[in-house]
């Protein structure tokens, strides 16, 4: 499981990295987008990835902090991919904008494919 968590989140930022390094403008927020989601999958994998695990103590197993997932990396998730999502909506905005305005998305203002 840990071995295909680190393959997604690696595959992920490298085409993130990819696509940020592209000219055209699209590319760059599709790019900034791949690379918050694995950040968050990251985020996510720091609290103990445990399935069936209550994420709040329960009086019949006790109190030892082994025996639960943690809470706060999920919401901490949670609340990055609203704010991702938001951003992404604005990124999108400006660019449609930008495109209006110069006539193309290049970001060096050229036409063409590179």
């Amino acid at each position: 499981m840990e071995l295909i968590l680190s393959l997604g989140i690696g595959v992920l930022a490298g085409s993130g990295v990819w696509l940020i390094l592209r000219p055209r403008t699209f590319q760059v927020v599709m790019g900034i987008s791949l690379l918050s989601y694995a950040v968050n999958l990251f985020i996510f994998a720091t609290g103990r990835i445990m399935v069936g695990a209550a994420p709040v103590i329960d009086d019949a197993k006790g109190a030892d902090p082994m025996l639960y997932s943690d809470p706060v990396p999920q919401a901490l998730v949670l609340t990055a991919i609203v704010i991702g999502f938001a951003t992404l909506a604005l990124f999108l905005v400006v660019m449609l904008a930008a495109r209006g305005l110069a006539g193309t998305d290049h970001v060096d203002g050229r036409e063409g494919d590179l």
